[in-house]
């Protein structure tokens, strides 16, 4: 059952059963639960509800990157994150060990649209003759074989990331070096 939904506890008069639980979705779906016998009830105060923090957000990735862009390749320097376009902005534009200009689209799933916003970037930045020619890697924690494909269609370049280890944080995974 999806939230929201509503709770009424009613006391009971059938014998062995203290009370019945009746949980309603505002689509009409019951659950009623039967408490024959409760043999403890705690209650701990847990302090203020902090809220969900969603951890790993495409803007954490991005930071991180932009920290240390040669995870995404060697020799690779930031020139500037969020470069504005007239149609958006470029997450991270760097140059690399050349001194030629690269777009970098940070993901955090990897999926064909990702790669035809870098395409439009590409196409957009290309035309400016203080940046070309400029080359693009589509940067994700996952990126799906589609988007792979099409990228390596476009001569985009491609780059998985592992965030816990851009942050530092050791993988538990068994390893043999």
């Amino acid at each position: 059952m999806n939230a929201p939904n509503t709770l009424t506890v009613a006391e009971s008069d059938e014998d062995g059963v203290e009370a019945v639980w009746t949980v309603r979705s505002p689509k009409g779906e019951v659950l009623a639960i039967t408490v024959h016998e409760v043999l403890a009830e705690l209650d701990h105060e847990m302090g203020v509800d902090p809220g969900l923090q969603k951890d790993g957000v495409e803007a954490h990735l991005q930071e991180l990157l932009a920290a240390d862009p040669t995870t995404i390749a060697d020799g690779l320097r930031l020139v500037r994150r969020e470069f504005p376009t007239d149609i958006g902005p470029v997450d991270l534009l760097c140059r690399d060990a050349d001194g030629e200009a690269v777009a970098v689209e940070v993901k955090r799933r990897g999926e064909i649209d990702g790669v035809e916003q870098l395409t439009r970037y590409l196409d957009f930045l290309n035309r400016d003759p203080m940046l070309r020619p400029v080359r693009g890697i589509f940067v994700a924690q996952e990126i799906r074989p589609q988007a792979r494909v099409l990228a390596e269609d476009r001569d985009i370049g491609w780059v998985e990331v592992d965030y816990d280890e851009l942050r530092g944080i050791e993988s538990d995974a068994l390893r043999l070096f």
